[in-house]
């Protein structure tokens, strides 16, 4: 019989504390008041917190985007406002609380007004039902999946307020691009989604992660780890790159075609909210991409769960993060037949055939041939789609003509 030591003991002790400072620190404030209100409490904690941490992650990234764009450009990016530029989010921040806001004069100003902030709301709603860690989700829902699906599909109602409410040519097929655009790969996006509902049994996003939070050895079941879950997780990837207006994606706002798209007629603290809205977005969908395929706040390896969950799930969507500025400075954008031919004529076929992949999997038993069939079957269907659905037309040479 192993007695631990008091050594261990008292590690394990303090790291459990790490692991779930934030949920003791809560609690912690919320006794100071009647049992009544210490529910309440709780949630606008909570909700403070959220609020509060994501602006500062958005102004972390927009410098880090710069500053990486800059390498990969060969230029050094912001360096001017504090130490190596690291104030530049501040100088950005002030500048747009500072400047104008101009709104056109046959404008409707009341949505125009509203649209940032129908934005920016219904983005910060969908982190609700995020799990950031162990213990550590604002809305713990058996449908958390739907909700966040169902506060998504407000985004592109509020990007049709922008254009619409604009009165601007260029804005209004801004806003027709971003919808054709995000219905498009939203719904590919959900499909794909849907395998890991098929697998997990649950729609609540907390039950998701539990399922992956096992090991074989020292290596985790996530789900990224299976031939169905591997193409899901490439096909989510595609989806939330242009869910979020993101190069090479971001027809919406295609500044060398129609200005900047939906938000042209936006100034100001305006614009800065459409600005914050997307980046949170982004970190929004990064945040259910770790959840659905890389294990949400589990440990890569299990003996490395001695490390904070909430540390491991942000750390996960800074990669995500970081994938996306790579991304933005690598590839040219896309026309936008190429984006809905892509769209409709191979990854929404190929994410159809997953379901059944997904399925066979499933009532196929333990086993490698299990293995080995799905991943025919995906490899095969990848090169018949990618031959038929993308081939080529056999278009004439391009003429240009001089207005006369």
């Amino acid at each position: 019989m192993f007695v631990a030591s008091p050594i261990s003991v008292a590690s394990a002790m303090s790291a459990a504390n790490l692991d779930q400072i934030f949920v003791i620190l809560k609690n912690w404030l919320v006794a100071f008041l009647p049992p009544f209100w210490q529910p309440i409490a709780g949630v606008i904690l909570c909700v403070v917190a959220i609020v509060g941490l994501y602006p500062a992650l958005f102004a972390i990234a927009v410098l880090m985007e710069r500053k990486g764009l800059g390498r990969m450009q060969n230029r050094y990016g912001p360096n001017r406002v504090g130490p190596f530029g690291l104030f530049q989010p501040v100088a950005d921040g002030i500048k747009a609380l500072i400047k104008e806001d101009v709104v056109p004069f046959n404008a409707d100003h009341v949505v125009h007004f509203l649209a940032p902030l129908v934005l920016v709301v219904v983005v910060f709603m969908s982190l609700a039902v995020l799990p950031m860690g162990r213990n550590m989700v604002l809305v713990d829902m058996d449908s958390g999946l739907l909700f966040f699906f169902a506060m998504g599909a407000s985004v592109e109602l509020s990007i049709f307020m922008a254009g619409w409410s604009s009165r601007n040519k260029y804005s209004l097929l801004g806003a027709m691009r971003a919808i054709a655009q995000m219905v498009s790969y939203e719904l590919v996006l959900l499909l794909s989604s849907v395998v890991v509902v098929m697998i997990s049994g649950s729609l609540s996003l907390v039950k998701i992660v539990d399922a992956q939070a096992t090991y074989s050895g020292i290596f985790p079941h996530w789900y990224v780890f299976t031939p169905w879950g591997l193409a899901s997780f490439v096909i989510f990837v595609i989806a939330s790159t242009a869910e979020t207006n993101r190069s090479p994606f971001d027809l919406p706002e295609g500044e060398s075609e129609i200005v900047a798209g939906y938000f042209t007629e936006y100034s100001g603290f305006k614009f800065a909210l459409f600005f914050l809205g997307e980046y949170v977005e982004m970190f929004s969908v990064a945040g259910l991409g770790t959840t659905l395929f890389l294990g949400g706040w589990s440990a890569p390896l299990s003996f490395l769960g001695v490390i904070p969950s909430w540390l491991w799930f942000f750390l996960k969507v800074e990669l995500w993060i970081c994938f996306f500025i790579w991304l933005r400075g690598t590839l040219p954008r896309l026309r936008q037949d190429q984006l809905m031919t892509f769209a409709w004529k191979f990854v929404l076929p190929f994410t159809l055939l997953n379901l059944f992949v997904t399925a066979l999997w499933r009532f196929m038993g333990e086993g490698w041939a299990r293995w080995v069939v799905c991943s025919v079957i995906l490899a095969a269907a990848y090169v018949v789609f990618g031959r038929l659905g993308l081939a080529r037309r056999h278009v004439g040479p391009r003429s240009y003509r001089y207005a006369e």
